[in-house]
């Protein structure tokens, strides 16, 4: 068993001596390495992208609206009834929506009463004017047939005495004369009458021309598709859409429109930081939440000038208009997109993940990486877009930084770019750049162990006074 035993022992102690690194190295290797994320330096194209979501709507359409003489008819708000599902697809003269009736049909029952009553003046008025004019006439034939006898008796009194027939000659002429005036006043009695008619004619024309627009504009209250298309609801102000129960009215009479699917673009809100970076022609890649593989070319048409409230939003945000370069048949209107708006390209630049760049008393340093040792390095940023920044200054392209800090980030200096400044010093709960230790001049040991005393500043020479002389009345 001893001669075992001496076999057995050079084989244990080798198996000792090889197990202690080897559990050393398993030990320390996760807590080294495994916990670093490490990303290296990319150079190529930098993008500058504003990423908004926007809504797909046809670039022209055509607009299905309530009667447009409704208000005419004093219909100012209609309500939807009934309407076709959106995105049915109707063909010219399909029925689209119904609108209540109700109002209508009231109106229409009073402009029918106030017809019917302007009709019975006018009868009233003719039948006035008949009877007048007709005993008008009556009587310049009574005066006709007076004057007739007064110029008999005229003629008769030849042989009468004077005075009898000078009173036949006076009969004679107020007979002439009232016959003229019965004329002229049968005259303006006509015109009189024929006023009157213009007048409850005029007031009955208008109840019937009122009447006719009621009924026309009853009849259009069964909403027909002026052309053939896909329908689509259109937004109230507040975002939602108009459908069932919602109310038209003469000012905004659109109850659903009909898309041109061939050309689309998409509506955009961007906010008032993001908006000064964009500008009419700048490109844009779309996605849609449908289908995220989906890829489209865009282009920026207009940028509103005047931002305004949006529903759920407290800042006010600007419209920015996307056109959609690329054809597809499978886009269709209310779609929610996915809009990034490149606002700057710059080519052959330097650029780390944005949650690399730390900043400290307004320096921005990151961590770099160089083999096993990881130094904390001053950088010069330039552009930067929602996940990335560009270097400007500080590192290379070979090499690699961290995206999170280090264990022992305390105990890291700050290394400072060429001609930036001196480290910079601790500061109470960041960190700290601990370097050669540095006495201070106040400190500084003097000869034979002694302590020089504090350096004081020297006091600036007091202004002497100046003798002005006296003034002297």
């Amino acid at each position: 068993m001893q001669i075992i035993r001496a076999r057995w022992f050079p084989f244990a102690v080798a198996a000792v001596v090889l197990g202690v690194p080897g559990a050393w190295l398993l030990a320390r290797s996760p807590s080294k390495g495994d916990a670093r994320v490490v990303a290296r330096v990319k150079r190529g194209e930098f993008k500058v992208i504003v990423t908004t979501s926007g809504e797909l709507r046809a670039l022209k359409f055509v607009q299905i609206n309530a009667p447009q003489n409704a208000q005419q008819a004093n219909q100012y708000q209609m309500k939807i009834t009934s309407i076709v599902p959106e995105g049915t697809v109707v063909k010219a003269g399909d029925v689209v929506a119904e609108l209540d009736r109700s109002g209508i049909a009231a109106r229409m029952s009073d402009v029918t009463l106030a017809l019917q009553k302007a009709q019975a003046v006018y009868e009233q008025a003719m039948l006035d004017s008949t009877l007048n004019l007709s005993k008008a006439r009556e009587d310049m034939r009574t005066m006709e047939l007076t004057l007739e006898e007064k110029r008999l008796a005229k003629e008769q009194s030849v042989f009468e005495a004077p005075t009898v027939r000078r009173q036949a000659e006076i009969d004679l002429e107020k007979a002439t004369r009232a016959l003229a005036q019965a004329k002229l006043d049968y005259k303006t009695r006509t015109e009189q009458a024929e006023a009157k008619m213009r007048e409850v004619g005029a007031d009955r024309d208008r109840q019937k021309n009122m009447l006719g627009i009621v009924q026309d504009v009853m009849q259009n209250f069964t909403i027909k598709a002026p052309a053939p298309g896909m329908v689509t609801y259109v937004k109230e102000w507040n975002g939602k859409k108009k459908t069932t129960g919602s109310q038209v009215n003469a000012w905004e009479p659109a109850v659903a429109t009909l898309p041109d699917l061939t050309q689309m673009e998409s509506i955009t809100y961007v906010n008032e930081i993001d908006v000064r970076k964009i500008v009419v022609g700048q490109p844009a890649v779309l996605t849609l939440d449908s289908d995220p593989s989906k890829r489209l070319r865009g282009k920026v048409t207009t940028v509103a000038n005047m931002g305004e409230q949006r529903p759920n939003q407290d800042a006010k945000v600007y419209e920015v208009r996307i056109v959609i370069q690329d054809a597809d048949t499978t886009l269709r209107p209310g779609m929610t997109t996915g809009n990034g708006i490149e606002t700057t390209s710059i080519k052959d630049m330097l650029y780390i993940p944005l949650e690399a760049v730390s900043s400290e008393g307004g320096i921005p340093y990151v961590y770099k990486v160089d083999g096993g040792k990881v130094t904390k390095q001053e950088v010069q940023t330039g552009a930067m877009n929602d996940d990335e920044v560009v270097i400007v200054k500080g590192l290379a392209e070979t090499d690699q930084v961290l995206l999170s800090p280090p264990e022992d980030k305390d105990r890291l200096t700050l290394a400072r770019l060429p001609g930036s400044g001196t480290p910079a010093a601790p500061t109470a709960g960041g960190d700290t750049a601990i370097g050669p230790r540095t006495i201070p001049p106040a400190a500084a040991p003097g000869p034979e162990g002694a302590v020089a005393p504090p350096r004081t500043q020297p006091k600036a020479p007091a202004e002497k006074a100046v003798l002005r002389p006296k003034k002297t009345g």
